[in-house]
């Protein structure tokens, strides 16, 4: 008989994509060859995200890994939607009729639909199919938490949330100041806010929820959530963290090594302060003035990944031009000391570096996790999605970080004064508040890499995961 297959089903973007296409090869290597990987590819709605998601299949197929990807028909996108998050779930939702048609044209026994978290309008599918149904959760677990919590919220807290006075308080979690709260739930009236209720909602239907977390990161939430407080004492359904999963592949020793790496070779150890904000962040020239202001004040060594706004008719950031962004003289004050770079970076390597001692980053979960990888500590600089709600955590709830006043209501604006003194609590030597946020990333890497190794807890939760799916799997076919 066929081996049993895993049906992949994940949303285009880099950090849903490539999370959930490496937790199925971990997921695949687990099971020792009793699951096959099949991944329904939806046709992205731009030519820059097609010719991305392309570029990723066509390597993973040359993994020679037990995958196969099968591409859905287009669909035509939405037109009327007001916020990222709507158009995502409203565009998956589509596929509806095309995802039932591929999975049950497959030639082998599914043993279970792993669904993006975006995507639990599919769940109907996976009912109608008898195939057992899996989230995969690409933020951490105190994020999963606040979702499956928004619908009882929705009914105690009839304000804005930023409207609130006092605090909001969350199973697991520190009491959360409301304008900490994600992006997509600050305004009750935006359909951004309805379907994140939805989904939080949907979720309880699911058969398991696979996160990409360590327990060790966030005991307290993943307790909260397996004894229902986030749900008024109905059990949630089986979790199971098995992070950090990130793709951790290197340059290999033949290529020349980038040029950041090189002028990070020639730095002192831990003494530089690396800024990067991710695949979406980009600065204006008020904004590039005042962090450049700032860097120079702090006096520390720093690495800027500089990037402008999106060119007319894209949404990706552009190519910075560096001298006319920058204040006058920057370069030549700070020459020797700092290295501002204005395209892509190699992130993981970067912060895989001996010279690299601190991270002002935007606070996505996969950039944060990389951090806690090699054990670099933050500043967290969020600036959409669920990033000002990762800020929080990552400073209150587990100590990583050193934090910064940035104005929400100012599109995310930073002074200068700001960033200056959050530099200089993250990496000056006599900081208090930098030697916590240093320790703790310290002990984090360890426990991380730990988890991950044999015999460790995420090791474990995908053991146990892999052994449901068979088990099913096995249900399914009496």
């Amino acid at each position: 008989m066929a081996t049993p297959t895993v049906v992949l089903l994940p949303i285009w973007g880099a950090g849903h994509l490539m999370s959930m296409l490496d937790a199925g090869k971990r997921l695949l290597a687990r099971s020792g060859g009793a699951l096959s990987l099949t991944v329904l590819v939806m046709q992205p709605p731009t030519e820059n995200d097609r010719s991305e998601v392309a570029g990723h299949i066509r390597r993973e197929e040359a993994s020679g890994l037990d995958i196969r990807f099968h591409h859905l028909p287009a669909v035509e996108p939405p037109t009327d939607w007001v916020g990222v998050e709507e158009f995502v779930s409203r565009f998956v939702e589509l596929h509806a009729d095309h995802v039932k048609a591929a999975i049950s044209a497959l030639t082998c026994p599914v043993a279970a639909v792993v669904l993006d978290l975006f995507g639990t309008t599919l769940l109907d599918v996976c009912r109608e199919l008898d195939v057992p149904a899996y989230m995969y959760f690409t933020a951490n677990a105190a994020s999963f938490a606040l979702m499956l919590h928004l619908p009882a919220l929705h009914e105690e807290v009839t304000a804005e949330f930023e409207d609130m006075e006092g605090m909001v308080y969350l199973p697991g979690l520190p009491p959360v100041p409301p304008s900490s709260f994600p992006l997509p739930v600050m305004d009750k009236k935006n359909p951004n806010y309805t379907w994140f209720v939805y989904h939080g909602r949907r979720f309880m239907e699911a058969d398991g929820i696979i996160i990409n977390t360590a327990s060790v990161l966030e005991q307290s939430v993943l307790a909260a959530i397996a004894d229902g407080r986030c749900t008024h004492g109905v059990p949630a359904p089986t979790v199971y963290p098995v992070g950090p999963v990130l793709s951790l592949s290197m340059s290999s020793p033949a290529e020349q090594p980038h040029e950041c790496v090189r002028w990070l070779d020639a730095q002192p150890a831990a003494s530089v302060v690396f800024l990067c904000f991710g695949s979406g962040g980009f600065s204006t020239t008020t904004q590039t003035h005042e962090t450049a202001h700032g860097l120079e004040r702090s006096g520390h060594r720093f690495l800027w990944v500089l990037r402008g706004p999106p060119v007319a008719g894209t949404q990706q950031p552009s190519d910075a031009n560096i001298r006319e962004l920058l204040p006058e003289g920057f370069l030549d004050r700070t020459k020797g000391k700092g290295l501002v770079w204005p395209t892509k970076a190699p992130q993981k390597e970067i912060l895989a570096h001996a010279a690299v001692g601190g991270f002002v980053t935007h606070g996505g979960w996969n950039s944060i996790l990389e951090s806690l990888w090699y054990g670099v500590p933050m500043v967290p600089w969020p600036l959409y999605a669920e990033q000002h709600f990762n800020a929080f955590t990552v400073v209150t709830y587990m100590g990583l970080a050193v934090a910064m006043e940035v104005d929400r209501k100012r599109n995310n604006f930073v002074h200068a004064s700001e960033l200056e003194r959050a530099v200089k609590a993250l990496m000056d030597s006599d900081s208090d508040d930098g030697r916590k946020a240093r320790e703790k990333a310290t002990e984090m890497k360890a426990a991380c890499r730990k988890a991950v190794e044999e015999g460790g807890s995420s090791y474990f939760a995908l053991g146990r995961l892999s052994e449901d799916i068979r088990k099913g799997a096995e249900r399914s076919r009496q």
